[in-house]
């Protein structure tokens, strides 16, 4: 299977791709984007020196420079491509993927991100011819940006003393901004760089990395958890209660800052599992929200597009209109926090907030392993819309098919043979009835069953 994927490039080190490769997407990368400069970062797995060794060593033999920013996050990499003019970048991480894999996550002019339909697939194609080089050698610039970075985001600390905080860093590279931002307050749990997770992968969306920090707030009496990803481009909470909170509903928190205390005007971006909850609530709060596909190469472009206020998604990411259109899971995390102190002030606790925003059941993502994903999402299709009629169907990622009181999202994976089903209703009871009925509709196509770790409501599959 190619490393090449919708919207970077990520494998297993060693077996999904080479060093050889890797020098090669260097080499081929300034004639892509048409550059004489490349702006590089990596993270902390015992990977990435290699493979910014590989990947300088193609980007200078084609007579480009370096600008090597050392260890970063990923949204440092967005932040300075735009900032500082770059009309190329790398980050070297596989995200929250296991300690094997590694990967590229590939940006142009304005941090747009490069993906298969826009770059990569064409620099597939490029990297199967040898490179041969010629003319003079680019150089490798050190470019450390740290402290204007920490200066950029201080910009959205606000005052959050009142507040008990626990926050798992999963040895990833949060831990190299947040007690710059957050202070000694919080009390950390794996904050330091190890790119052999050696306490947890770094998947918040898997709960079973969540539990440590669960224990903690219980333990603390603390009253939010927050959990970093390895690059630190996503950020999940646990309530005060130890409960993980689905990262969609975090969108509808955010917007009591941007639009009840800023006043932020335009549309705010989800995509297209997000909970219907969230979209009443930003209605309420006097916006309108457009929903669109799931990943950043389709979210930042989108929010870009219309200058959303801002947006988010169901796996955790949060894009911003003053952060270039692009995600960073530390300025998300400091809002958020901020709207948490507001709200104990007034005596509301997170699981309170929660609750006034979470108004319907929702199944979690269920993955159903199908070989025949477009004739199972017809199926879906043609079963639930013969029965009652839609309010909305949007054909993107799969279908979301809205109906008065529920709604489903089925989308197929662009990398596994796997089908994801998501549901949502107005009731507990109407929720059990429509995954019976989508699990009969299935059942000829299902080779295999799997349920997202976080489910809202996992009891409901059994």
């Amino acid at each position: 299977m190619s490393a090449f994927k919708a919207y970077d490039f990520r494998g297993v080190f060693g077996k999904d791709f080479t060093l050889e490769e890797i020098y090669r997407i260097g080499f081929y990368l300034p004639k892509l984007l048409n550059v004489n400069k490349v702006l590089i970062g990596r993270d902390m797995r015992t990977s990435s020196p290699a493979m910014f060794e590989s990947l300088t060593a193609g980007i200078t033999d084609a007579g480009a420079d370096v600008y090597d920013m050392g260890l970063t996050t990923t949204p440092m990499v967005y932040y300075f491509t735009a900032k500082h003019g770059f009309d190329a970048s790398v980050m070297i991480t596989a995200s929250h993927n296991p300690k094997e894999h590694n990967g590229l996550k590939v940006s142009r002019t304005n941090a747009l991100p490069v993906g298969y339909d826009s770059g990569l697939g064409e620099l597939e194609k490029m990297i199967q011819v040898t490179p041969q080089p010629s003319g003079a050698k680019g150089k490798v610039i050190p470019h450390d940006v740290k402290a204007e970075y920490i200066a950029f985001q201080k910009q959205f600390s606000y005052d959050i003393s009142n507040l008990k905080i626990a926050m798992d860093c999963s040895n990833g590279m949060a831990s190299i901004l947040v007690r710059d931002l957050f202070g000694d307050a919080p009390t950390y749990l794996y904050d330091e760089l190890d790119g052999t997770f050696p306490h947890h992968e770094a998947n918040p969306l898997e709960i079973q990395n969540v539990r440590d920090l669960q224990a903690l707030v219980v333990k603390e009496k603390a009253d939010i958890g927050v959990i970093y990803d390895g690059d630190a481009d996503r950020v999940m909470f646990v309530d005060e209660k130890g409960t993980f909170i689905p990262p969609d509903l975090m969108i509808a928190v955010l917007g009591l800052y941007f639009i009840q205390e800023k006043n932020v005007q335009g549309k705010v971006i989800q995509d297209i599992r997000t909970s219907k909850s969230v979209t009443e609530y930003i209605n309420r709060l006097g916006r309108e929200v457009y929903v669109w596909r799931v990943g950043r190469a389709y979210a930042a472009m989108k929010l870009r597009e219309i200058d959303g206020a801002f947006g988010g998604e169901f796996a955790g990411h949060y894009y911003f209109r003053d952060f270039y259109y692009s995600d960073s899971a530390m300025m998300a995390s400091q809002l958020i926090l901020h709207v948490v102190s507001e709200m104990k002030k007034k005596g509301v606790s997170v699981s309170q907030l929660i609750a006034q925003i979470a108004t319907y059941a929702n199944s979690g993502e269920i993955n159903f392993k199908i070989e025949k994903k477009k004739e199972a999402m017809e199926a879906m299709k043609q079963f639930f819309t013969a029965q009652e009629k839609p309010t909305q169907v949007m054909d993107f990622d799969g279908y979301r098919i809205e109906f008065p009181q529920w709604w489903f999202n089925v989308r197929p994976s662009n990398t596994e043979p796997y089908l994801r089903l998501l549901m949502e209703a107005a009731t507990p009871e109407m929720l059990r009835q429509k995954l019976e009925e989508a699990r009969e509709v299935l059942k000829p196509f299902i080779q295999e069953t799997t349920v997202n770790s976080t489910c809202r409501c996992t009891w409901l599959l059994t």
